[in-house]
């Protein structure tokens, strides 16, 4: 997830307009449009008793009423919300559905808390075992795809959003009762790990789909563009490392555990990082050994990013929020600015007023580099339809020592650093670091969230004492679908390419835990 142009501004929705492009609302017991031998709901959106539908749905969960046109016919829309096929593609029709019915029954905050938290761990596990079985699944998406997850998620969260119990709720209730449904659902609070000398204990996390709005639409009146359809290689990497045991060349027991972190700055300021991976990253008998954070980068490539910033990007989040946006047309400095700057909770160890330097500007990963690029990592990688890998050898891994710095703090230039030669992937190497007083603009990953996820995971691992290997992975883009294939939700190429992505990034996980 490198630093990426700026989005068109996420249309504003009353949850009316939304339900309204939504021509059939679902009933927690699912009202679909199909035979009996295929039921497959028109809608994501679900209607309830409990459930008002005139509170308004936030920016992501309105995305569930959005249809892609019709393959067959462009200019007609899609029978159905893309996000109902996604949530039906997983097999997870009937999950939200009856997380509503137990809602409904339930009368207050501290027991919404309690089902918030059950449910939220149930769907993880539920996604993480479609993924790693072996056998049949649910759904006609293949196994190895993470967005049934996002989608089912949203699904929830947008009932929560809209629930009246009888005994009321505060605007603080219901979004900490969305929040423990969130991370529960992301995998974030069913980590632990043993004891033990003999025991690596792995972290990764990964990242839910993102830039979901713009792209081909067709002529139908009202339709999505075709980006709603991207996943996420990092997020599949996640579910499918999540609960793995094996044995290291080393000799360890490497016990790994993923999570997924949204695609919004919102949840990042909040400390989503810090809560997830700092009580296991303090020094103890079962803290971390290895931590990873891992997005979707650039095109053919893995890049093992060297130097991560604090600068925060332009580009919005999946929520919309952009805390550093562009004015007048020009970037802003880091400088007396704390909307550009990355923040630590002070539960954290982050200053109550604002520093430039603390957190520091930059922070630097200890990733085993040198092992991971020759590990041989892609040799059972198959070669997905166009890459220009070869079989055996996967796609290359790069030491990422690029980055580029307001040298001056107060002045808006910039200069980039250990930039590739012309027509070459390989950067300059060892790398110039960033010079002591300067500021970030963007670490070798950019400035949007991925840099962030490596910019935080990293300064917990310096602020709490820890020589570990840390450091971002970034995987090449998986959106390759076939060529003739503008609306459909999948296809051969694209899981292939999700295949042979995930593939890679696990087997550099196995070797850079190594030791």
């Amino acid at each position: 997830m490198p630093n990426r142009p700026a989005l068109p501004w996420v249309r504003t929705l009353s949850t009316a307009a939304v339900l309204a492009m939504a021509t059939t609302t679902l009933t927690p017991t699912i009202a679909t449009s199909a035979g009996k031998d295929s039921p497959v709901p028109d809608s994501a959106v679900l209607s309830a008793d409990c459930l008002d539908p005139d509170i308004d749905l936030s920016v992501e969960e309105r995305r569930l009423a959005a249809r892609l046109p019709d393959p067959k016919d462009p200019s007609r829309l899609a029978s159905r919300t893309f996000a109902a096929g996604m949530i039906s593609g997983g097999g997870f029709e009937r999950f939200a559905p009856r997380v509503v019915e137990r809602l409904c029954q339930t009368r207050d905050a501290r027991s919404a808390q309690r089902l918030a938290a059950q449910e939220g761990t149930r769907l993880w596990k539920a996604a993480v075992a479609r993924v790693q079985s072996t056998g049949a699944v649910k759904g006609d998406l293949p196994r190895s795809d993470d967005r049934p997850l996002y989608w089912a998620r949203l699904q929830v969260t947008a009932a929560l959003r809209q629930w009246q119990p009888a005994r009321g709720l505060t605007d603080a209730q219901r979004e900490s009762v969305i929040e423990t449904f969130e991370k529960a659902s992301r995998g974030m609070t069913d980590i632990s790990y043993p004891a033990g000398r003999n025991t690596a204990r792995v972290l990764v996390s990964g990242f839910d789909p993102y830039t979901l709005d713009g792209g081909p639409a067709g002529s139908a009146p009202g339709a999505a563009g075709n980006n709603i359809r991207h996943g996420n290689p990092s997020g599949a990497t996640a579910l499918a490392v999540d609960g793995t045991v094996r044995v290291g060349k080393d000799g360890r027991r490497q016990v790994i555990h993923g999570y997924m972190l949204p695609v919004n700055f919102t949840e990042f300021t909040a400390g989503w990082v810090e809560d997830t991976v700092g009580p296991h990253m303090r020094a103890g008998t079962r803290s971390l050994t290895a931590s990873f954070t891992v997005s979707q980068g650039r095109e053919g490539r893995f890049d093992l990013e060297v130097w991560n910033g604090r600068y925060r990007g332009v580009t919005p989040g999946n929520d919309g929020s952009r805390p550093c946006p562009v004015i007048d047309g020009t970037a802003q400095i880091a400088e007396n600015n704390p909307g550009c700057n990355t923040t630590v909770p002070a539960r954290w160890g982050g200053p109550r007023a604002f520093d430039l330097h603390n957190p520091p500007q930059w922070t630097t990963a200890s990733l085993p580099f040198e092992r991971m690029i020759a590990g041989g990592t892609g040799a059972q990688v198959t070669p997905p339809p166009g890459a220009p890998s070869a079989p055996k050898t996967g796609f290359p891994v790069i030491r990422n020592t690029a980055y580029t710095e307001f040298p001056d703090c107060s002045s808006p230039e910039r200069v980039a650093r250990n930039a590739a030669p012309e027509g070459s992937i390989d950067p300059a190497q060892p790398g110039v670091p960033p010079a002591k007083d300067s500021c970030a603009f963007a670490g070798g990953g950019g400035n949007y969230l991925s840099n962030e996820s490596g910019y935080r995971n990293t300064l917990l691992r310096d602020r709490l004492g820890r020589d570990i290997p840390a450091g971002h992975i970034h995987t090449p883009i998986m959106q390759h679908f076939e060529k003739t294939n503008l609306y459909a939700p999948s296809d051969a190429s694209f899981d292939a390419w999700r295949q042979a992505i995930v593939t890679q990034t696990v087997a550099l996980i196995h070797v850079g835990a190594e030791r």
